[in-house]
Formats: C-alpha cells, sequence, structure tokens
C-alpha cells in the first residue's frame, strides 16, 4: 500500500491505517523526540510529543502531500517541529530566575573559596549587566548550560551568544578588578 493510500484510508477515519502508522513509526518518532528533548523533559513530554505528532497527522491528513516526500519524512519533520516546539515551551517554564537569592544560592558551593565580600562584588557585578548577557552569564556558568544550548532556548545565534559571553566577561573582569576582586 502507498503512502498516499495509507493516508487516505487515515482521511477517511480508518482507525486500522493509523494503527499501521503509528506501529510502524512510533519508535522513529520517539527517537526524534528524546533527541531533541532529552536534556530538558521528563518521558512523559516524549510520550506526548510522539502522541501529537500522530494526532496531527489524524486530524490534519490533508496536508501530507505525496509529491514533496514519504509519509516517513512527512512524520519526522512533524515530530521535530513538535519536539522543539515542546522544547521551547519548556525551557521557558524553567526560566533563569535572577533573584539575589537566587545568584547567592550559586555561589554556596564555593563558599570555602571566596569570602563573603568577593561574592557579594561578583553578584553585584552579574546583577550590572544588562539583559541578555546577564542571562547567557547565569545560564553558561550557573546552570552550566553549552552556548549551543542557550542559543537555541533564547532564539539567538550561537557566535552571538559566544560572543556576549566574551564581551560579558570582560566587563565582569575590569568591575572586579577595580574592585580588587576575583580573576574570571
Amino acid at each position: 500500500m502507498t503512502d498516499k493510500q495509507i493516508v487516505s484510508l487515515i482521511a477517511s477515519g480508518d482507525g486500522t491505517a493509523m494503527n499501521q502508522v503509528i506501529d510502524k513509526y512510533a519508535k522513529l518518532m520517539w527517537s526524534i523526540a528524546s533527541r531533541i528533548l532529552a536534556s530538558n523533559a521528563a518521558t512523559q513530554d516524549m510520550e506526548e510529543c510522539v502522541a501529537d505528532t500522530f494526532i496531527y497527522l489524524w486530524e490534519n491528513p490533508q496536508k501530507f502531500d505525496e509529491k514533496r516526500g514519504k509519509l516517513k519524512t512527512y512524520l519526522c519533520i512533524v515530530a521535530k517541529s513538535k519536539a522543539t516546539d515542546r522544547y521551547r515551551r519548556l525551557s521557558k517554564l524553567y526560566t533563569v530566575p535572577i533573584s539575589d537569592d537566587v545568584l547567592m544560592n550559586a555561589f554556596d558551593i564555593t563558599s570555602d573559596v571566596f569570602s563573603a565580600e568577593t561574592k557579594h562584588s561578583l553578584l553585584a557585578a552579574i546583577e550590572s549587566l544588562e539583559e541578555p548577557s546577564k542571562e547567557i552569564i547565569i545560564r553558561r556558568y550557573y546552570h552550566e548550560q553549552k552556548p549551543k544550548e542557550i542559543a537555541f532556548v533564547l532564539d539567538m545565534p550561537v557566535k552571538q551568544v559566544e560572543n556576549q559571553l566574551y564581551h560579558s566577561k570582560r566587563k565582569l573582569r575590569a568591575t572586579l578588578g577595580s574592585k580588587g576582586g576575583v580573576n574570571i
């Protein structure tokens, strides 16, 4: 049976055809969703992403165009889109809080290394940064996210994130250096 025939059956409400598609492509959709969501989502989020992919096909079978590619390719694109949307949604739910309490907790681990005065100087210097520099610094050094992850969450090019990190670190060095602070 061709992809067009299967999608025609789905369009007519044939649940058996839909079950065949799910059986055939569920593992592939799972691997796509888990690759995108792995660092930010629970298993339930990945399952929902896979389900959303198949629901989308069930509700919009007319959007599949056999001339543009195979059903497998179409489902991969839909799964990637659904996973990316969910990743962005989850990232916004877990936005980096930038309160003094959170910043102080970020440096509790290093309390043996830094004096209280140095911590306060560093926190004040970070607080003085403008957005998005402040959020990029916190995501990079507190949450230990890679520039690529930060760029994805903030919807900006990786090179721009790297440039922001470079310039922010220079500003922090200048600020802390003038106060007898820490080497960054």
